[in-house]
């Protein structure tokens, strides 16, 4: 690697890079020149096929797939011959080898070459710019053409990749920049404005951060919870937060709503306030719409519906002071949305579970919050209330300047909103 051509975009080693400027801004013209100065991989995507010459090749062999004499090459075979016409053909197959592990790629290998989705082309045409090892690989139009769920995957796999190779992605949209990237070089022009750390380059552009967490790590006597975990959560985004029992998802939201002691002795911000930073826990609750298992557990107050409800006004588990007559309205109104103003008079330990579940619902929408983290939010609830509370978070979720974190068990409750996703 040349230290010198690096640094005509100002890369250094242990960079991760975003090239991001509008349409015909010449980032495209910068990158490729690049790749040529030094040696650099280069890979276009144009559209979900990759280049124009591979969108005809796969689209004309697929419409004559059935009509080919023999059959068409496995992606595995094509593989396979490309490692062997490299330079060092057993290196190479290593390198082959650990990236079907990386890739997950088992199971596409066996896939003729011309039948492969757009992310498993993806994966394909990634492998194959790697088999020789470069340590630089450009990728222009990394996430083009690709749906919610690939471009996920696909930010993993460049994740991975990162920790070996230096990655320069070619990006039209601030939105697209993964975690991993480290720095930014904004073009316009044709010409670069130098290069900016990632984290500022977004607060820039972006929306303000409502959540930040950098370099979280939790850990109960020997077992880690949380580790090194940085998140941004920005105005306006809905965040869905996935995994299994256990992987620290109830711990991250304790930390988030402060109710987790380490919370202040860590690196967390609030809507711009660093934790711990003289603000209490009713601040910190106020810009919040909670709901949880844990809380529906705990929520032991043998009063009218209504006055659950209401309570949401003050994040208090019953209610220990007069409100408004404006207040209770609003908790009736919300109680009228989410189909239970019939319960109003009625104890809420009386309730059913999932008619306590939908008060509780309703009290985290109570105050108009800016910020709502809901976990298991429909849970217990029958077909039809789940319908309903799901059409509900679309429409006040996701309205505009809206910030929500979700959590379920059940990747159909999401609602249409949800644009982030961690998996932990």
């Amino acid at each position: 690697m040349n230290g010198k051509e690096m640094k005509a975009l100002d890369i250094s080693r242990g960079d991760q890079v975003a090239l991001v400027g509008d349409n015909a801004s010449g980032k495209s013209r910068l990158a490729a020149a690049f790749a040529g100065r030094t040696g650099a991989k280069y890979i276009t995507f144009r559209d979900s096929y990759g280049s124009y010459g591979d969108r005809n090749f796969f689209m004309q062999q697929r419409w004559n797939l059935f009509t080919l004499e023999g059959d068409p090459p496995s992606a595995g075979e094509a593989l396979h011959q490309e490692a062997a016409e490299s330079k060092d053909p057993v290196a190479a197959e290593e390198r082959l080898r650990r990236l079907v592990s990386l890739f997950s790629m088992d199971l596409l290998l066996d896939k003729p070459l011309v039948t492969l989705s757009s992310g498993e082309l993806r994966k394909y045409q990634l492998t194959r710019a790697l088999l020789g090892g470069p340590e630089i690989l450009v990728i222009d139009n990394p996430y083009i053409g690709l749906d919610p769920r690939t471009r996920a995957l696909l930010t993993e796999l460049l994740a991975a990749l990162s920790v070996s190779t230096t990655l320069v992605l070619v990006l039209s949209r601030a939105a697209e920049i993964p975690p991993f990237i480290t720095h930014v070089i904004p073009v316009a022009g044709g010409e670069t404005s130098g290069k900016v750390p990632r984290e500022a380059y977004l607060d820039s552009v972006l929306p303000p951060a409502v959540i930040r967490l950098r370099n979280v790590t939790i850990r109960y006597g020997e077992r880690v919870i949380l580790d090194s975990l940085n998140m941004t959560v920005r105005q306006g985004e809905h965040w869905a937060l996935t995994g299994a029992n256990g992987s620290g998802k109830s711990t991250l939201l304790s930390l988030i709503c402060a109710d987790n002691p380490q919370a202040y002795a860590h690196d967390i911000e609030l809507f711009g306030r660093p934790r711990g930073s003289g603000e209490t826990i009713w601040d910190i609750k106020r810009q919040i719409g909670f709901v949880s298992p844990e809380l529906h557990r705990a929520f032991q107050v043998d009063a009218p519906a209504l006055d659950i409800v209401t309570s949401g006004h003050f994040d208090t588990e019953g209610l220990f002071r007069r409100p408004t007559d404006e207040q209770r309205i609003t908790a009736l109104q919300w109680m009228e949305e989410f189909g239970i103003a019939h319960l109003a008079k009625r104890p809420f330990l009386r309730l059913s579970s999932g008619e306590q579940r939908l008060c509780l619902v309703a009290r985290a929408f109570v105050k108009d919050p800016p910020l709502y983290i809901l976990d298991e939010p429909l849970q217990g609830l029958d077909e039809t209330q789940r319908k309903r509370v799901k059409a509900l978070l679309d429409k006040y979720c996701g309205a505009p300047g809206k910030t929500l974190l979700m959590v379920t068990h059940y990747p159909e409750e999401y609602p249409g909103c949800i644009d982030h996703s961690l998996s932990l």
